[in-house]
């Protein structure tokens, strides 16, 4: 069983390094929509389009990689003072309420 969390834990840190070439492709993209929009006046429809799959491609498996890495934001003020089951509670009933939603749309 450890061998395959292992396995899953170098797949979502390596799926979120590569993916993270999306934000290279998305400022490109958003750059050149706004050059052909203000400077040439000729607007695209692709470039809006793949900027939008871009974030989205870069928000989901970033975010598994973010999970992987604990790099999510949080309120640690209380979080840090509570015992280390408590705090795996807790962060269990907030990913089934708030990551299986959006895994599963």
């Amino acid at each position: 069983m450890t061998r395959i969390l292992h396995f899953i834990d170098s797949l979502s840190a390596w799926t979120g390094k590569a993916f993270a070439w999306c934000i290279v492709i998305l400022t490109f993209s958003t750059c050149y929509e706004v050059f052909m929009r203000y400077v040439l006046n000729a607007p695209t429809v692709w470039a809006f389009d793949m900027s939008v799959q871009m974030y989205g491609a870069l928000f989901m498996m970033a975010g598994a990689y973010a999970l992987s890495q604990d790099a999510h934001v949080r309120g640690d003020v209380v979080y840090r003072l509570l015992k280390i089951k408590t705090q795996a509670k807790i962060d269990l009933v907030l990913y089934i309420l708030f990551l299986m939603p959006g895994a599963l749309a």
